[in-house]
This record gives C-alpha cells, sequence and structure tokens, in this order.
C-alpha cells in the first residue's frame, strides 16, 4: 500500500508542503484532544435528548400537503429544544438558509416604530438588505416598513462599547441582535459567556429588549449555547454545524415560547404557526444529521485550527490566532491580495469530492456588496460545514475558510491550499522544512 506522503503526492502535494504540513499536524494532538472532549459532551446531550423525547422510526416519515401531525417534526423540535436549552423551537425546511432565519424572527418580532440595536458593530453582508442600510435596499426591508436601526461599533481592542450600548438603548429598542461569528470581518468571535456578558449588562438597563443570537457556525464549538446564558432566541442554518453536512435545506430557531410562537406565525400565517409545514422525507436526514453534529463540527474545528497553524507560521495574520481559544469553525487568513485570495479557494475547490475539476472566479453575488470568490466541491449545495473557502475581493484580502465533514478532508484541503499558494509564487515554503 502507498504512504501517506505518496498518495498525497499522487493528489498533486510536493514533498515539501506535505511535509511542513505534516510537521504543522503532529504539534496539534493535545488541541485536538481537547475538541474530542467537547464532542464527546455535545454528543451525549444529542443523544440523551433524543431518548427522552422518544425518537422512533415512526419519526422518520414523511408529511405532505399541510403536514398536520407530522410525529418526526414534532419530536425533532422538542430535542432542538431540550439540547439547546430553551423552551421551545421552530426546525423546518421551509427556512432556507441562515440569512432567512434571521428575517423571520426580526420580521416576526419588530413593529412600525420599533428600533433594531446591533452592540457588536455590521452585521453580515446578506443581512444589510433586510435591515435596510444598504445603498441600494431591496423592496420588503426593515427600514421600508418604518423599522429604524441602530450600530454600536467594538472597540479597538474588540471589547464591548458599554457605555455606547447604554447610549443607544431607547425607548424604541425593540430588539437586540448579536452575531457570534465574524462574518466577513476580522474581530474576535464572540464566545457563549462573552454574549451572557453582553445579554446581562443590556437586561440590566433595558429588561423587557428582546435579544436575539445570529448562532451560525458556532453551534456545538463550546458546551453550551446562546440560549443557556440568556438569549431570548438563537438562530442558525441547517447547512452548516446543526444539520450535520446530511441536511439537505433548512434552518432552526430555538427560544421562549412566545417568540417562537410569533416566528411561526411569520413563517405560515398568523393563526396557523407550528401547525403546517409538510417534511416531504427530509425528517430522516435532519435527525442523522444533528445526531452527527458534534463530530462533524469537531472535524471542521480542527481544520481551522490546522488552517491556523499552518498560515501564521508562514507570516500571515489570521483570526483567530493558531494558541487562541475556539467559539466557531471559521478561520480568517488575511493575504494582502486578490492573486493569493484566488489561489487559496482555488486550492480548497481542487482538494473537494464534487466539481474539483473546476475553477472558482470571483462575482458579483447577490446580497454581497463587492465580488466574491466562493469554493466549495459540495453535496449540498452551499454547505459551508461541508470543506469550503469565500472572502471578497477587496483589502484587507482576506479569505475565510470553514467546514470539513472529516478532519482527513479538512487536513487534504489546507494543504492543496497552500500548493496552491506555492504554485503562484506567493509562499516559500522550502526554508521552513527541516
Amino acid at each position: 500500500m502507498d504512504s501517506l506522503k505518496e498518495i498525497y503526492q499522487l493528489a498533486g502535494i510536493e514533498e515539501d508542503v506535505y511535509d511542513f504540513c505534516d510537521s504543522i499536524q503532529k504539534g496539534l494532538k493535545e488541541r485536538f484532544e481537547q475538541i474530542d472532549g467537547i464532542a464527546e459532551y455535545n454528543q451525549m446531550k444529542v443523544i440523551r435528548a433524543m431518548e427522552r423525547n422518544k425518537v422512533s422510526a415512526a419519526c422518520f416519515e414523511s408529511t405532505t400537503g399541510y403536514g398536520y401531525d407530522d410525529l418526526g417534526r414534532d419530536t425533532l423540535e422538542a430535542v432542538y429544544a431540550e439540547v439547546f436549552g430553551a423552551e421551545s423551537a421552530l426546525v423546518r425546511p421551509q427556512i432556507t438558509c441562515g440569512t432567512h432565519a434571521l428575517t423571520i424572527a426580526l420580521s416576526a418580532i419588530l413593529r412600525p416604530g420599533d428600533e433594531l440595536l446591533s452592540p457588536v458593530g455590521k452585521p453580515y453582508d446578506t443581512l444589510e438588505g433586510v435591515i435596510g442600510i444598504k445603498e441600494d435596499n431591496p423592496p420588503g426591508s426593515l427600514k421600508e416598513f418604518g423599522i429604524s436601526y441602530r450600530q454600536v461599533d467594538l472597540l479597538a481592542d474588540g471589547s464591548f462599547d458599554l457605555e455606547g450600548i447604554k447610549n443607544a438603548l431607547n425607548e424604541k429598542t425593540k430588539l437586540v441582535t448579536i452575531q457570534r461569528s465574524k462574518g466577513y470581518a476580522t474581530r474576535k468571535t464572540l464566545s457563549v459567556k462573552r454574549i451572557g456578558e453582553l445579554i446581562t449588562y443590556i437586561k440590566s438597563i433595558r429588561p423587557d429588549v428582546i435579544c436575539m443570537v445570529d448562532n451560525c457556525y458556532g453551534e456545538f464549538v463550546e458546551t453550551i449555547e446562546p440560549t443557556q446564558a440568556g438569549a431570548d432566541l438563537c438562530v442558525g442554518s441547517l447547512i452548516k454545524n446543526a444539520g450535520g453536512g446530511l441536511a439537505p435545506i433548512g434552518g432552526y430557531i430555538v427560544g421562549k415560547e412566545e417568540y417562537i410562537n410569533l416566528c411561526a406565525y411569520r413563517l405560515t400565517a398568523p393563526g396557523l404557526g407550528k401547525e403546517v409545514g409538510a417534511t416531504l422525507g427530509v425528517n430522516r436526514s435532519f435527525f442523522h444529521g444533528f445526531f452527527l453534529a458534534p463530530t462533524v463540527t469537531a472535524a471542521a474545528l480542527k481544520g481551522a485550527i490546522f488552517a491556523a497553524n499552518i498560515y501564521e507560521t508562514l507570516g500571515f495574520s489570521v483570526v483567530p490566532g493558531k494558541t487562541e481559544s475556539r467559539h466557531d469553525i471559521i478561520q480568517a487568513v488575511t493575504l494582502g491580495s486578490p492573486e493569493a485570495v484566488i489561489a487559496f479557494c482555488r486550492g480548497i475547490q481542487a482538494a473537494s469530492p464534487v466539481d474539483s475539476h473546476v475553477s472558482p472566479e470571483p462575482y458579483a453575488m447577490p446580497g454581497y456588496h463587492s465580488d466574491v470568490i466562493m469554493a466549495a466541491g459540495a453535496f449540498v449545495q452551499g454547505s459551508s460545514i461541508e470543506l469550503s473557502a469565500d472572502g471578497p475581493i477587496e483589502p484587507p484580502y482576506a479569505v475565510y475558510f470553514q467546514g470539513g465533514l472529516t478532519w482527513y478532508h479538512a487536513r487534504y484541503g489546507i494543504t492543496m491550499s497552500l500548493q496552491y499558494m506555492k504554485n503562484a509564487g506567493l509562499v516559500d515554503v522550502t526554508r521552513l522544512v527541516q
């Protein structure tokens, strides 16, 4: 049988690139053991919730039409609520993506005259049009319905601007949205502990304000979720961590029952709510994916740490740093040029099980304010729990790497990204190989 190095070389990885990456990986044993410990804890949480809610083969059956009395759907939502420490949950294939889930929650709770506050800076690009803060807002934004928006940026050291938040909270503030992950920014991801501290501070000033957390990319990275730290609502996508790579579509909203009911009315119709919504055969993959989610997330997390250690060692700025604690699966690497971003992404694409033969190009994607390049040879279109990388073609020319259904695929993808960087003359690995 070929050695591991030989099969990597057959895939196009040169010896010096392999040796450098292998030396990095060998130094991560203790870190990876810590990740495995978190994954095991979270795996037990999911299994115990499935046991207590009596998940059975009958839960995998499909419904059509109105979807009344869908046992699988209702049981799955009970499982999600328990795992997240929430009163209720909405987990549906009718929620098309994370941005849609956030839009449902915002539209369900906010009314004309209300104000939305982000105390952690600008939200992810695709939410700008939803809120109405783009130069050319699409029809139907919150702004169009008379809902205002206020933002308080993080301080230069990444800490919360508590005085600014205090001044921003006013009688119109109805909902505070907290984005856990960094989006297309190079700030640090917020830990659940820091999110809890922020919520406690906000509620000490305005106890009636609703606090919502965009939890995308953060599920199962820690042993607790934001709803266990005081969040009234927590929102995410099933084609990220929570779907475990098996969910073909969908999103979730978990939290207090009164707010989940409002979200259900917005998703379907007032008076119908959670009672309708056929699952059309996805129940099995939703359950199966959620069962696998803790270990799949752990694999993606190992890949992110591997990438951080490789690229920081090569002299690039990375967020989080190679030794920093992790609170989501995204790894930002500031590469400094469009050519480097493109080379990195093409390496990821070349290491994909699907469409490895294509070469990604930057283009104007809907919802983004600059050309974006996206690499993702995924089994589910747009699934960013699968190995993927993307970034806007604008200064500081950072790329955002995430996913990997297995650690071995993540390792291969990152190694190939470095090979493509070397091929483009953008890095010198030879000097670092003993």
